[in-house]
């Protein structure tokens, strides 16, 4: 089958990046899917494992934690899909990615595709949209009917545009939204933010603008460690934090006085470990499924950089490792 594999250069004569090979199409066993990958989307997560490599000295990997495709095959524990059928996932970083003509998922982590978008426009959700839903309903447990003040920063990007919506249809939270870049803003008045304010400026001072003394929870989608200070100004007492970064240094007695709780999100965490819930993967995408059906919610796929191959990757990760992407990138099947 065709795959994309990231080569990490072993001497000065070759060039590390994306590289087009055929690899052997594996086979379904116990609860996998072999799935037929008609679309895939590119997210920060995989340039960081693409770091990592180096780190590790692996030569090649295939990338790519975002997808949507047909069951071609299933193992024999399989229960809740059968061939056919239309899907949708993040996957499991532990696994090899969706940047191949077939890939073996876990039921438990698949979900039944949206019948109304495209498979591009549904590649773009999954990770995205797992990480949002547990960030509002896992980490946060955020109510649906109090009318809190969340503050969401790197409110444009894959996981924002998503959470945006969610918020805004399933809770009745007052959304705050940040921006670095004009386009970002009008893109997040799109969504239905409440309010947008401009991460680069002083954050305190343009909540006191619109009258806003402290918010409820604060979610830190980039650049954490930047805004450490800040936070512990804004937040309420017993506020939430949660964040889906990396940052280096992360001093939780700043906020140890308001008594705010702090929480990491991992969208992998479930598969990884394979924790006990871990087909809640499965029930969150066919929920937001549902929604993407009712017109709910709609698609953040923006940037469609055409069919999966070494180059077309390659331009994509330019742009998301540029941190200037509005939306999602999406590629179509080889």
């Amino acid at each position: 089958m065709k795959a994309v594999v990231y080569h990490l250069a072993t001497n000065a004569q070759e060039q590390s990046g994306f590289k087009d090979v055929e690899l052997a199409q594996p086979e379904a066993k116990g609860r996998d899917l072999l799935i037929e990958v008609k679309a895939v989307s590119v997210n920060p997560v995989d340039y960081k494992v693409k770091n990592r490599l180096k780190q590790a000295n692996q030569q090649d990997r295939v990338l790519g934690w975002d997808a949507a495709g047909i069951v071609k095959e299933v193992g024999s524990e399989v229960c809740l899909f059968k061939p056919g059928d239309e899907v949708w996932y993040a996957g499991d970083i532990t696994r090899d990615g969706s940047n191949s003509e077939y890939q073996l998922v876990d039921e438990r982590i698949v979900g039944h595709k949206p019948k109304t978008i495209s498979f591009e426009q549904a590649a773009a959700l999954p990770l995205t949209g797992i990480t949002a839903w547990e960030l509002v309903f896992d980490s946060l447990a955020l109510p649906k009917d109090e009318p809190l003040n969340v503050l969401v920063i790197g409110a444009a990007g894959g996981v924002g545009s998503i959470l945006l919506q969610i918020l805004k249809t399933l809770t009745k939270c007052h959304v705050i939204a940040s921006f670095g870049r004009e386009e970002s803003k009008q893109w997040l008045l799109s969504l239905g933010a409440d309010l947008t304010l401009n991460h680069r400026q002083n954050i305190q001072a343009q909540l006191n603008d619109n009258k806003i003394k402290a918010v409820d929870a604060i979610i830190s989608l980039t650049h954490t460690q930047d805004y450490i200070e800040q936070y512990a100004e804004i937040i309420a007492p017993r506020g939430k934090i949660a964040f889906i970064d990396d940052p280096q240094n992360f001093h939780v007695m700043a906020f140890k006085s308001k008594s705010v709780s702090i929480h990491s999100e991992f969208m992998f965490t479930r598969p990884t470990y394979q924790t006990e819930d871990m087909q809640k993967h499965h029930d969150i995408l066919n929920t937001l499924a549902e929604l993407v059906d009712k017109k709910i919610i709609q698609s953040t796929a923006a940037n469609h950089f055409g069919t999966i191959n070494a180059n077309n990757l390659s331009r994509a990760h330019e742009l998301i490792e540029s941190g200037k992407s509005v939306g999602k990138c999406v590629l179509s099947s080889f």
